[in-house]
Parts: structure tokens; C-alpha cells; sequence
């Protein structure tokens, strides 16, 4: 199994130009980690979680099975998760189910992957076309994106459910609800952590098709949406890929996050009408945690 690539053979989307390119790294140099449902949580990181959530809400009036977070830390392993099995609906989040099941179900999809899927996927990721994603989620068939997600343990009913792609985006017909919380459209905290950290690791369908999945993620041709982590983390020299989700009073993120000094998996589910502005500022907060000599830091 090989560690982790070096971001910057991956064409990532920087969020502020004036960010410097993170330094070279040689092959085998990261470290590659199992996280799972009995994978513990890091006090210092947890408290610190514990308290940026507490107060986020307390600003907002929000409760706290209205936010979901999960934090990885992928240069070091640790972790924190505030309510990782609540499931959420979950908005257009699940659509990185379509992108995975486009390569799990196609031996040769990365061979064959042209100029316009790969712009069609990444405009399906980056600012979440529902055209796009129901042409490819119905090419698939919802039941075959869902035996992927299942066959890769993306979704337990047993431990809280998980990420759940039941109905094709922005139309009708066919609907296939979760059996946990009965959303067309579902995820958990802990497995979009678990999805990300796989990705990252080269460890979803195969080391090349990770790879091409992470290149959909950034499509730099792409702008991103100027809300949530990216508009959080707006001007701090820091690069994101990420899939954000919104629908009435569901806001979400997903992201991967490298900047100097840190490199980590944030995760936020949320059901309030400030969600949007938890989420910005919690990227902020966390950012500021993960920092260089920041109070339980380590390298």
C-alpha cells in the first residue's frame, strides 16, 4: 500500500493566490492511517473541538444535535468528532457518491476519462450541478451507486446509517430512502471523514482512479463557491477541495485542507438557519487549532 501522494502533483485549487506552494515531499514520507469505528479521539484536539462547537452555537442559539464535526488530522492521525453517527439529510453532499461508484463500476474509467467528463464531474463537485449529477447517477442506477457505498462500508444501518444517494438530483421519479433516517439524501459526520481520509490515501477503487478522483475535486478551471470553509479559510494561504451541500435549513462541508504546517480532513453537518455561518467560522477556529505551536498541536 503506498502512502500518500504529494498535493502538488494534483493540481489543488488554492484559495488565496498569494498562498506559497507547500514544500516537496519524497514518496512514503506520510504516513497512512486506519480510521474506523473504533478509531479513539485525541483529548487535546477533542477538547478543543468541544469548546469552538460550544461556543459557535451558543453565539447562534443552536443545539447541539443541530452540528455534527469531525476533524482528521492526516499528518499526525489525530482525531476529534462531536456526534459522528447522527445522520443528517444531507443536501447535495452524496453526490461524491456518484463520482466514486462513475470509477468503481468501470474498469477502464480512468483509461477513458475524456476532457468533457472530467469537466462534467468536477462541475458536479465544485458548484454542485444537479443537471450533471442526474446524468450520471442515472447512467449508474441509484441502486448500483448505493451497492458501492455499502460493498465500501459507506453505509451501516447497524452503527447510524452513513452516506445514502437514493434519488437523482433536482428531479423526480425514482426515490430510495435510507433506513435510518428515512432521507433520499443522507451522510454521517464520521464516514464522510472516513471517505475523505480513503481518498486522500489512494485506498477508493485504486491508487490511479483516487487520483483522478482528487484531480475531479480540485478542477482548478472551476471556481469555487465563495461560502462555508472556503469563504472560512478565505486569505490564509491554505488550499481546499471540498463538496459543500445546501437545502432550507441544511448547510454542509466536506474538505480536505492543507496550508503550512497542517494538512487535515474537516467535516461539519448542520440543521439551523446559521449554519452557514457556523460552518465559515468554524474552518476559521479549527484552522487556528491545527496551526504550527497552537495549545495541542504536535507535529
Amino acid at each position: 500500500m503506498r502512502a500518500v501522494r504529494l498535493f502538488a502533483s494534483l493540481g489543488l485549487a488554492a484559495i488565496s493566490a498569494a498562498a506559497a506552494p507547500a514544500p516537496a515531499m519524497s514518496p512514503g514520507s506520510r504516513p497512512l492511517f486506519t480510521f474506523d469505528f473504533t478509531s479513539a479521539v485525541e483529548a487535546d484536539l477533542q477538547r478543543s473541538l468541544e469548546a469552538i462547537d460550544a461556543r459557535l452555537r451558543a453565539a447562534r442559539g443552536m443545539q447541539p444535535a443541530e452540528t455534527a464535526v469531525g476533524v482528521f488530522d492526516l499528518r499526525s492521525g489525530r482525531l476529534a468528532l462531536l456526534r459522528p453517527d447522527a445522520i443528517f439529510y444531507a443536501a447535495s453532499v452524496p453526490k461524491v457518491a456518484i463520482l466514486l461508484a462513475w470509477f468503481a463500476t468501470q474498469p477502464d474509467a480512468v483509461a477513458r476519462l475524456d476532457a468533457t467528463t472530467r469537466h462534467e464531474l468536477g462541475l458536479m463537485i465544485k458548484v454542485s450541478d444537479n443537471a450533471l449529477a442526474a446524468k450520471y447517477s442515472r447512467l449508474i442506477g441509484l441502486a448500483r451507486i448505493q451497492d458501492v457505498l455499502n460493498a465500501e462500508g459507506f453505509y451501516d444501518a447497524a452503527r447510524g446509517g452513513g452516506i445514502w444517494m437514493g434519488k437523482h438530483y433536482g428531479q423526480g421519479g425514482e426515490r430510495r430512502l435510507d433506513p435510518v433516517g428515512g432521507h433520499s439524501h443522507a451522510a454521517t459526520a464520521r464516514q464522510l471523514v472516513r471517505f475523505l481520509v480513503r481518498l486522500e490515501q489512494e485506498q477508493l477503487v485504486s491508487p490511479a482512479a483516487s487520483i483522478a478522483m482528487r484531480d475531479i475535486f480540485a478542477s482548478p478551471e472551476i471556481a469555487h463557491r465563495d461560502d462555508k470553509f472556503v469563504r472560512g479559510l478565505a486569505g490564509r494561504g491554505v488550499e481546499i477541495r471540498r463538496k459543500a451541500g445546501w437545502w432550507e435549513n441544511w448547510f454542509h462541508d466536506a474538505a480536505v485542507v492543507r496550508g503550512e504546517g497542517r494538512y487535515y480532513v474537516l467535516v461539519a453537518l448542520t440543521h439551523h438557519a446559521r449554519g452557514d455561518d457556523y460552518l465559515e467560522e468554524l474552518a476559521a477556529a479549527v484552522d487556528d487549532a491545527l496551526q504550527p505551536g497552537a495549545a495541542g498541536e504536535r507535529s
